[in-house]
């Protein structure tokens, strides 16, 4: 699985769990440019993630990211 395509299941991620079609990620999204992400719905959001990937990460892991690239990269990181 290469990196866009994690993208656009991290995307689909985001849309369910914050019940917004309209949200498009790219890889420098951060927290501040989705009005839904709070750190409850980052939970979720981290949740839904490692389910959908069958993964799990550390709160280290967590704590490192500060944009959504570097959360695929977390992903791609697990996957392989």
């Amino acid at each position: 699985m290469d990196r866009p395509e994690i993208l656009k299941k991290v995307n689909d991620v985001f849309i369910d769990v914050m019940d917004d079609d309209n949200i498009i990620l790219n890889y420098v999204t951060t927290a501040n440019d989705v009005d839904e992400w709070d750190s409850l719905n980052h939970i979720q959001l981290v949740v839904a993630i490692e389910k959908l990937f069958k993964i799990r990460f550390t709160s280290k892991e967590i704590q490192s990211w500060d944009n959504v690239g570097a959360m695929v990269d977390s992903i791609i990181s697990k996957l392989n």
